[in-house]
């Protein structure tokens, strides 16, 4: 008989700006496993955040997962853009994930968005013209 494989989940965080692409790749406990940048991938600066820079560090995250026995993902997206969208590399890491075999059981977007902003100037009583 063959010998049942357990399925061992991990989460996946990717931070993705315009600037830089950054995933971290944790066990259920958060203890890190892997964490890789757009900055270790590439020479150049302008590259950092390209979709290509980010098809690359989502293999080495594939790789690190499979060394650990990792079979599925809880993938946490945060976007640093200013914007509620995120940046343009978590769109690749999560087809290339989905390619190299691994299960996707959820997708969470933790973008953090203001909810009443900074106080307005003008004081107490508003802007006396």
């Amino acid at each position: 008989m063959a010998k049942e494989e357990k399925e061992r989940i991990g989460i996946l965080n990717i931070y993705t700006t315009f600037n830089n692409t950054i995933m971290n790749l944790t066990d259920l406990a958060g203890n890190t496993i892997a964490k890789y940048t757009g900055g270790q991938m590439t020479k150049q600066n302008r590259l950092k955040a390209n979709p290509t820079v980010a098809m690359f560090i989502a293999q080495k995250i594939s790789e690190e997962a499979k060394e650990n026995g990792i079979t599925g993902f809880y993938v946490k997206i945060r976007a640093g853009t200013g914007q509620t969208n995120p940046g343009p590399g978590a769109h690749i890491a999560l087809k290339l994930l989905t390619r190299a075999g691994f299960k996707i059981l959820s997708i969470i977007d933790t973008t953090r968005s203001p909810r009443g902003g900074p106080k307005k100037k003008g004081g107490r009583r508003g802007r006396r013209v």
